[in-house]
């Protein structure tokens, strides 16, 4: 390997990490946020904007692990009293853990999608939010769809790319753009950063009352 090559594979290598460290560093302010949301009772929802919550089908399991992640807090501790070091060590990591899980709740009760007098904003976990004008949007409709596990992101045709925001492998609402929009997507690579796409498939808990307020803008 040549040294012009191994410089380039090195600072390759560095832009990686710093990449990384910069989603988790956001990805924590994010927790803290939504925390900070929740116990103000202030979700992020625009002025005449309306929420629509998408928590319901992971609630379940978001719920038994912030329990299991509280219970085995004072299990471990009694199990390593005998061991300082390892006895703060692991307490700490235990309260980041379930301070983490419980600010991933916070964050799906605290950003919602939203229809409003601006569009619709598509939110996800606790980076995605994708601000969808009405001049963007050519229909929104109902369709409850089913995919296998781990199917991909975006699914392409020769006519649309559509972007995929399944819970638990389902969506129930396909929004049709006016023509190919870029849209940022968390991560890297084929179904990370900027993709250009020309419909989503999100899921709602209630697209009943999503589409009676989408009909008052369209």
């Amino acid at each position: 390997m040549s040294t012009a090559t191994a410089t380039r594979a090195e600072a390759s290598v560095w832009r990686r990490v710093g990449w990384f460290l910069k989603r988790a560093l956001i990805m924590e302010l994010s927790i803290y946020a939504s925390i900070g949301r929740f116990i103000a009772r202030r979700p992020a929802i625009a002025p005449g904007a309306k929420g629509f919550g998408f928590h319901k089908p992971v609630m379940t399991i978001l719920m038994i692990f912030i329990v299991l992640s509280a219970v085995e807090i004072p299990i471990f501790d009694l199990i390593v009293h005998r061991w300082p070091a390892v006895r703060i060590t692991l307490l700490v990591l235990g309260i980041w853990g379930l301070t983490w899980m419980f600010g991933l709740l916070c964050a799906y009760l605290m950003r919602p999608h939203t229809v409003g007098p601006d569009g619709i904003r598509v939110r996800g976990g606790l980076e995605l939010d994708i601000a969808l004008s009405w001049d963007d949007i050519a229909s929104v409709a109902r369709n409850l769809r089913v995919d296998e596990p781990r199917s991909p992101k975006i699914v392409e045709t020769d006519a649309s790319r559509t972007l995929m925001l399944r819970m638990t492998d389902e969506t129930n609402l396909e929004i049709e753009l006016e023509g190919p929009k870029l849209v940022t997507l968390p991560g890297h690579g084929k179904t990370g950063g900027d993709q250009s796409v020309t419909a989503l498939r999100i899921w709602v808990d209630d697209p009943v009352a999503f589409m009676d307020e989408v009909r008052k803008y369209i």
